[in-house]
């Protein structure tokens, strides 16, 4: 009855409305509604469009547009449906399958609309397999087969030789440094808890400096902000000492914790420097705020600094204030640079081959951009 009324008054609404899946939708969640509108003749247009749902078991349209659509579109994709259980999982409830209405709107939001007929019923659906990514996938299978071919050769004794990290390779030079001058060793893990990856980074960097602090006789001094990680840390340092026998030079009160406040830790930290004027400091770990403090202190009593984190925000104070700063991944590469195993160091290796081949892609892909040339953007806009 309101179409026949809403055509009396030159009002038609939308027809042939269709819903369909969306193809190589990762999260099974969208589906297209499409529809036909052509206003009568000599009769005013639709301003706009709204798109109406309901699954086919309660039978209830409901608006799902917030805005009217543009007057000219006949196309929406609904991205809220609820998708269509795997198989193979505990989900086991039936799939929702959803009819739609297009409604047109005379006269701006608010004014006179009139409905479509209901569309054919659709049930969104996630896909297995993302046809677009297709040369994803391929990458991902070339990067394995480097790491596996790179660690094959590492097993037969081919050590792959990586790029330089300062950094790291300043740990030995730190160490022998605080040895030569008789004064002590600080490091400083940062105030993250144990479980967060650039703690345990800085945990394997830690192990490293004990055994060499070890070896040369240097006290090393290892405030800590957390207490599980005080007994992590006394772990690491007494099997580091047992490693290179010298047990007897470890000193359980070397590693103790301070506090859990941000900056009664680094007030204290920053007394340790000024009293002990270590010659040699490490902050490696988590920071914030208190990052510069640190820094800055351990720079004013003449200490070699090395620095790291994974908070971008705090990588420019280290930088200014440092010596040498481990910057990205630096930190998490850490343990296999140091350790110098061939199998450890293949995934850096294969790592760098990775960055190069992208590097390669983007340096290519700006000249054929210049160019005229479009494909590799395309690309990668496909893979996203």
């Amino acid at each position: 009855m309101a179409l026949i009324v809403a055509v009396a008054y030159g009002q038609k609404a939308p027809t042939d409305v269709r819903a369909s899946d969306v193809p190589n939708d990762d999260a099974g969640k969208g589906l297209d509604i499409e529809w036909a509108y052509e206003a009568l003749p000599g009769e005013p247009s639709a301003k706009g469009f709204h798109v109406l749902r309901a699954s086919v078991d309660e039978g209830q349209f409901v608006v799902i547009t917030s805005e009217p659509l543009l007057a000219g579109e006949t196309t929406y994709r609904d991205t809220t449906a609820a998708p269509r259980p795997r198989k193979g999982t505990a989900l086991r409830e039936k799939a929702t399958t959803y009819l739609y209405q297009v409604r047109a709107v005379y006269d701006g939001d608010g004014g006179p609309t009139v409905d479509s007929e209901a569309s054919n019923a659709a049930t969104a659906r996630g896909n297995l397999y993302h046809v677009r990514k297709t040369w994803m996938l391929l990458s991902v299978v070339a990067f394995a087969g480097v790491i596996v071919h790179l660690t094959r050769r590492a097993r037969a004794g081919h050590v792959p030789k990586i790029r330089r990290i300062a950094g790291l390779e300043a740990v030995d030079e730190a160490i022998g440094r605080a040895t030569e001058m008789g004064r002590p060793i600080l490091y400083v893990a940062g105030i993250g808890s144990v479980s967060q990856v650039a703690t345990i980074a800085s945990i394997n960097i830690y192990s490293h400096v004990a055994k060499r602090s070890g070896q040369y006789g240097t006290r090393l001094t290892t405030p800590c902000h957390d207490p599980i990680l005080m007994q992590v840390m006394r772990s690491v340092s007494e099997q580091a000492y047992l490693d290179i026998g010298r047990p007897d030079a470890y000193d359980a009160d070397d590693v103790f914790f301070v506090t859990q406040s941000q900056f009664a830790f680094a007030a204290a930290v920053d007394g340790i420097m000024v009293r002990e004027k270590p010659a040699a400091i490490f902050l490696q770990g988590v920071f914030y705020a208190e990052s510069l403090i640190l820094a800055e202190t351990g720079n004013s009593v003449g200490a070699i600094q090395i620095a790291g984190t994974d908070k971008d925000a705090q990588l420019p104070f280290f930088i200014a204030a440092c010596d040498y700063t481990l910057i990205g991944e630096e930190l998490f590469a850490a343990s296999a640079y140091l350790s110098g195993e061939g199998q450890l160091l293949s995934t850096i290796r294969a790592q760098d081959i990775g960055k190069a081949a992208l590097m390669a892609c983007l340096v290519v892909g700006a000249i054929l951009q210049m160019a005229g040339i479009d494909w590799i953007a395309r690309f990668f806009e496909a893979v996203q």
